[in-house]
């Protein structure tokens, strides 16, 4: 239902806001059920390469919050030093990511904390110091800034500040989950500051793009040796519906994928927006004549030089996309790196589509005439 409001006369008048065309082709609502990058059947989620061959043959459908209740379920089955906290985590969080999850574990390895981000993040630093593998949630990342100093000047540096007692100090274990990115609440509920952790030495920033890909990353995630900031796009918590495999995996950090192959332009994205891009890919291929690569960053620092570099190599040109602002985010460092390394090879200049630089507002704000 489209919001109206009151004009001064007292009669009702339609809401002029940004809203599709009778007639739009492109940003259209994501059909969920038939994208390419989702696993539509049990076959598809098994045959990827990156699956170890220990990995069963059975597969279930689940939805992103779904996923990542499946692989905080495994770590805390298959190790005792997994820990999981956070506001409200005990009952299941507000997105049910880590529903029944106490009752089978125990209050002493699923619980709640104070409403107190920066000691949420403090405590799970001090407990992967004492050899626990810690998973903290931040309810959502537009409230993690109270504990950047934590990640910045503690989990980030423990590595470096140990010297030779490295191996048994670097917060390895540590895991920050937060779910991220726009669903139309505001200032305070929509934020996506990613690029602001992948300016700091120490840390790795992941974001799946969907469940499968977020019960591979999260599960490497808690295995890594490195601290993580593990961020979940949360509008596809329920929307992102696809067939998983069943038993644990683990996908490689630091690694992109390319979703879809191609060799005239590359684009490179990661979470919401690769929904976007594959949505617009369809329609320029069909138009155009063109073939277009699609790579998902997936962790985003460190991220996949090479793999990038290679690509737009191939194509000559690239585009970056992502859904926070494009001041100094993640598309200027990409797009530079493909500058620096690509430059002869380059048929056209990098573009950035991005968000704008300014702040959230909500969908359905009212504003005087």
């Amino acid at each position: 239902m489209r919001p109206r409001r009151l004009s001064k006369t007292g009669c009702q008048t339609s809401r002029l806001y940004s809203t599709l065309l009778p007639q739009a082709r492109l940003n259209t609502p994501t059909d969920f059920e038939s994208t390419s990058l989702l696993n539509h059947n049990s076959r598809s989620a098994l045959s990827s390469s990156e699956l170890s061959s220990d990995v069963g043959g059975t597969a279930t459908r689940l939805n992103l919050f779904q996923a990542i209740n499946s692989a905080l379920s495994h770590a805390l089955r298959s190790d005792p030093r997994v820990l999981l906290f956070g506001e409200d985590v005990a009952f299941g969080g507000v997105f049910r990511c880590s529903m029944n999850l106490s009752s089978e574990f125990g209050d002493d390895r699923v619980f709640n904390t104070p409403l107190t981000e920066q000691g949420i993040v403090g405590f799970a630093i001090g407990a992967a110091f004492e050899g626990m593998k810690p998973v903290a949630e931040v309810q959502f990342a537009d409230y993690v800034y109270p504990a950047f100093d934590q990640l910045v000047n503690e989990a980030a540096k423990a590595r470096f500040r140990a010297g030779v007692n490295a191996k048994a100090q670097s917060c390895g274990g540590l895991v920050v989950r937060m779910p991220c990115g726009g669903v139309g609440h505001g200032i305070y509920h929509s934020q996506s500051p990613e690029s602001l952790f992948t300016h700091i030495p120490g840390l790795r920033v992941v974001m799946p793009r969907g469940p499968a890909q977020a019960k591979g990353l999260l599960l490497a995630a808690i295995a890594s040796n490195d601290p993580v900031v593990f961020m979940e796009p949360k509008i596809l918590y329920r929307a992102a519906v696809e067939y998983v495999p069943t038993e644990a995996y683990e996908i490689p950090l630091s690694k992109a994928e390319i979703v879809k192959p191609g060799k005239d332009i590359s684009i490179i994205s990661y979470g919401t927006p690769l929904y976007t891009c594959s949505n617009a890919i369809e329609k320029a291929e069909a138009d155009f004549g063109c073939s277009v690569e699609l790579i998902d960053l997936r962790t985003i620092y460190p991220w996949d030089r090479p793999t990038i570099i290679e690509s737009v190599k191939r194509t000559g040109k690239a585009i970056v996309v992502h859904e926070s602002m494009s001041n100094s985010g993640v598309g200027a460092e990409v797009a530079a790196t493909i500058q620096e390394s690509c430059f002869l090879s380059l048929e056209a200049p990098v573009a950035r589509v991005c968000g704008w630089s300014t702040h959230m507002g909500l969908i359905y704000e009212v504003s005087e005439e």
